[in-house]
């Protein structure tokens, strides 16, 4: 892409030259996107299906529009081939996209824009304007069709570009798996709950980067956090009181038996002198006895 016939003191156009390079020095298999050679405003673009869903293997291309005011104003988006999820050739009712610009910040891009719309693929669509919501079997079919053939748009440059972004994600996607009519209610189960952690854990990725904000149909709501279960409150008087073993309450722990009082050793030792004091009494009081008796036998035999 030739940049001298660009007005490179406009900040827009810097800032999408900028991005141009790092899409192509940085490709991803999950996505490319590039603009036009006559209108870098306007780019073409194609996600891959998230796995783990009804739409994996899918290839979806879509049109991006970027105002001249970027990257402080958010882009729109269209998507151009049937996946059940998107209206086609609609602009998207979405967090990231220029029908909610209270949500979009100037340090997103073309990437993570892109990355946010895989995220958004197997959420609710909770009737956003632009959303569908096609059954699963119905998606699954659209997926595995997306893959034959680059969808008709616009004039011969639109479609060249499409169609060369199109052969790049077939190289990358790997084969569609195919949904089986003879699973159990059991193992259909298993995998609708196998897809919806898939899914939680793909809109969890992009919400780390805040892309997706509380958009119409876009919701994202928080999971109440209960307290634990043996710990009291805090007091009236700022202290924390104690932790309630789990099946007692503070009631029985109001009337707790008093504690025995262990004798201290200090007392022993004063038994042990006790006893040593007799003793040396008794023996005293023994050896008088006996130097009387001694004395006495003494004085008869002198007599």
């Amino acid at each position: 892409m030739a940049e001298d016939k660009y007005n490179l003191k406009n900040p827009a156009v810097k800032r999408i030259l900028q991005e141009v390079k790092e899409m192509q020095s940085n490709p991803s298999d999950d996505f490319m996107s590039l603009p036009l050679e006559e209108n870098i405003f306007e780019w073409q673009f194609a996600i891959r299906g998230p796995g783990e869903t009804e739409f994996e293997g899918g290839i979806y291309h879509g049109r991006i529009q970027l105002p001249a005011e970027y990257p402080f104003k958010p882009p729109s988006f269209m998507l151009l081939t049937p996946n059940g999820r998107f209206e086609t050739q609609t602009k998207i009712c979405l967090s990231i996209s220029n029908h909610h610009p209270e949500h979009w910040q100037p340090s997103w891009s073309v990437r993570t824009a892109l990355v946010a719309l895989i995220a958004f693929m197997p959420t609710n669509p909770n009737g956003a304007l632009g959303s569908l919501d096609y059954k699963k079997e119905e998606r699954r079919a659209l997926a595995i069709k997306s893959r034959e053939a680059a969808p008709k748009f616009g004039n011969a440059e639109r479609q060249k570009l499409i169609e060369e972004i199109h052969e790049y994600m077939l190289s990358k996607a790997p084969p569609v798996p195919q949904l089986s009519s003879s699973l159990s209610p059991e193992e259909h189960s298993t995998n609708e709950e196998r897809e919806a952690q898939a899914s939680h854990q793909n809109v969890g990725e992009a919400a780390g980067e805040g892309l997706l904000g509380p958009g119409v149909g876009d919701r994202i709501v928080d999971e109440p956090h209960e307290a634990p279960l043996n710990v009291n409150p805090i007091s009236e008087g700022g202290s924390v009181s104690e932790q309630v073993p789990a099946g007692r309450s503070n009631e029985q722990l109001l009337h707790k038996p008093e504690a025995k009082v262990q004798r201290p050793a200090d007392d022993r030792l004063f038994t042990w002198a006790a006893v040593g004091l007799t003793i040396a009494i008794v023996v005293l009081l023994l050896k008088k006895f006996m130097k009387a008796n001694g004395h006495g036998a003494v004085f008869m035999d002198g007599s």
